[in-house]
């Protein structure tokens, strides 16, 4: 695979509604042949994430986030560049109570202050509108999950001609 490592990371919970979101993309990614080197599903705890990008030279992380007001299925991209982080999300008392404990923007700021961020982090996160206990998306983020299978494809597929 041209001597690149690349992981794409599904956060999520198929069990909390729109939370299920990285789990159907997953699915998608998987059933197409993604060239990537790992396809895997995480809770979004910290350590775990920086194990499973550890020596990556491109991380794809996708979840569900909930917006305020909010646009459910609307896609966000956030590239991570560890230089550059210009906020601190552990400062941010609120931010600790999402579904995934202390949340990806902590493990973010964890991973960038040990120093174990991949060599490229994009954030691929989808608008949910019900993250509550209970199984089946919105029909928002139904319809959001191609557009953003084919946004990690894209970014997968640059990385690999990029560095041929």
């Amino acid at each position: 695979m041209g001597g690149q490592r690349i992981v794409v990371i599904g956060v999520g919970n198929e069990y909390r509604h729109d939370d299920g979101a990285a789990v159907a993309v997953l699915a998608e990614l998987a059933a197409g042949g993604l060239a990537a080197d790992r396809l895997t599903l995480c809770d979004g705890e910290s350590t775990r994430l920086m194990e499973l990008w550890e020596g990556a030279d491109l991380a794809v992380v996708v979840d569900a986030v909930h917006g305020h007001p909010g646009e459910p299925g609307r896609i966000h991209r956030v590239t991570v560049d560890a230089d550059h982080l210009l906020a601190d999300p552990l400062a941010d008392d609120e931010a600790a109570a999402g579904t995934h404990g202390l949340g990806l923007g902590h493990g973010v700021a964890l991973a960038a202050a040990l120093g174990r961020l991949p060599r490229e982090l994009l954030i691929v996160a989808v608008e949910g509108v019900d993250l509550s206990i209970g199984e089946g998306l919105s029909p928002a983020v139904v319809d959001a999950v191609p557009r953003v299978v084919a946004e990690v494809r894209r970014a997968v597929e640059g990385h690999r001609a990029e560095a041929s």
